[in-house]
């Protein structure tokens, strides 16, 4: 499309949107034209980013697609640290931003252009048009428009200029980010790194920016750790925290409680409601300890050479059936996959050691102040896994 409309039109900006998008604002391209005619920094903007929004969110977003701390706090930052990345739908670009082509080639090439074999032994998918080879072109391309001098803006509109459709089960929802982060990571770990190919190019806040989402596959290490670790050891009646009673908990407890309180204030502030934050934090742990662990994994077979990227379309099509599930916030676990093994073993492995410490506990006559703490994080975790239960028992 870009080499076509090169050809035909040549218009200085582009829009490009998911083909399940469709735009809800009709202000919207004025809006953004005004960001590109500015006559101070408007020469500056390669690209303006909208946020990514869906109108089948259901209303406590079972499945954490809404990204409204995303939408609402950080691209906002990152707009102050050289502008938003690019997150491949609802964007505007800058033509030039990825075609610059002379006006004298236009005849010779307007026939061969509709050719699949076009772009070989040329500069397309490299220096031209959208990077080829990653699950995540849209972040690498925005990357590398920022490495050449570009600035881009985000546009958050009260009306939302762009609207699509949110995965409507756990398993969709699942692989689309594991073929998100494995992306991110694949650029941390090539020659895109941002600390090196950005030092100097751009503010190292900006490179900062993008490593913390080119660096989600690897909280799967920590999440992991977290989740089977402490669980574990109760089964053992090894402590891995301080007593409760004990002046060494505070800073455990402190910290606990306030991010968890500045968590899902923050969520509220951006429009969720408190059912909504527990959801987020249901599917950020599903998708650590799932998606993420096979992105990590994909990308340490892929670096041996034993694997390759793949690109796998998420679906978006459901039957009736699951429609009204979804409606009815109910989690869907209907598709077979190794990401839901991973998920009930370690429902399992939690609800076991939590009912097993409270039954020894209880036969023993021991009071809990040693092992309270990783009682409290694998009671939590059993809270959290309800819909995996659900799913196994009723």
């Amino acid at each position: 499309m870009l080499w076509v409309s090169s050809r035909i039109s040549n218009a200085p900006i582009i829009l490009n949107v998911d083909c399940d998008m469709y735009s809800n604002n009709m202000d919207s391209v004025r809006d953004v034209l005004c960001f590109f005619m500015d006559e101070e920094n408007g020469d500056e903007i390669g690209f303006v980013q909208f946020p990514q929004n869906f109108d089948n969110l259901t209303t406590n977003d079972l499945y954490g697609s809404s990204f409204d701390v995303i939408n609402k706090v950080e691209l906002h930052g990152m707009d102050n640290n050289g502008g938003p990345l690019y997150i491949g739908t609802g964007c505007f670009h800058r033509r030039e931003t990825l075609i610059q082509d002379s006006a004298s080639v236009l005849e010779e090439t307007c026939k061969p252009l509709a050719s699949c074999g076009y772009e070989e032994n040329t500069e397309w998918g490299k220096e031209m048009g959208l990077k080829y080879g990653c699950p995540v072109e849209d972040v690498l391309t925005g990357f590398a428009i920022h490495c050449r001098g570009w600035r881009s803006v985000y546009f958050n509109p009260e009306r939302k200029g762009f609207l699509g459709v949110a995965p409507t089960t756990l398993l969709q929802s699942l692989v689309q980010h594991k073929r998100w982060t494995e992306g991110d990571l694949q650029i941390f770990l090539s020659q895109y790194c941002p600390l090196l190919y950005g030092h100097g190019k751009i503010p190292l806040k900006l490179q900062l920016s993008y490593c913390v989402y080119l660096l989600w596959a690897a909280n799967c290490l920590a999440s992991l750790y977290y989740v089977t670790i402490p669980s574990l050891c109760l089964l053992r009646g090894i402590s891995l925290f301080p007593k409760v009673s004990s002046q060494w908990s505070y800073p455990f407890i402190y910290t606990i409680m306030a991010t968890s309180a500045y968590s899902a204030g923050e969520f509220v502030w951006c429009g969720g409601t408190v059912r909504g934050w527990w959801n987020d934090q249901r599917m950020w742990l599903y998708k650590r300890t799932t998606s993420y662990f096979f992105a990590f994994l994909d990308n340490i077979l892929r670096l041996l050479g034993t694997s390759k990227s793949a690109f796998v379309v998420t679906a978006k099509v459901a039957d009736n059936d699951v429609s009204k599930r979804y409606e009815r916030e109910l989690m869907e676990f209907g598709a077979p996959s190794p990401m839901f093994t991973i998920l009930t073993t370690l429902a399992w492995l939690n609800a076991l050691s939590f009912i097993g410490v409270l039954l020894k506990l209880a036969v023993h006559g021991q009071t809990p102040d040693q092992l309270a703490m990783q009682i409290i994080l694998c009671g939590l975790l059993v809270c959290v896994n309800q819909p995996l239960y659900e799913g196994i028992f009723l």
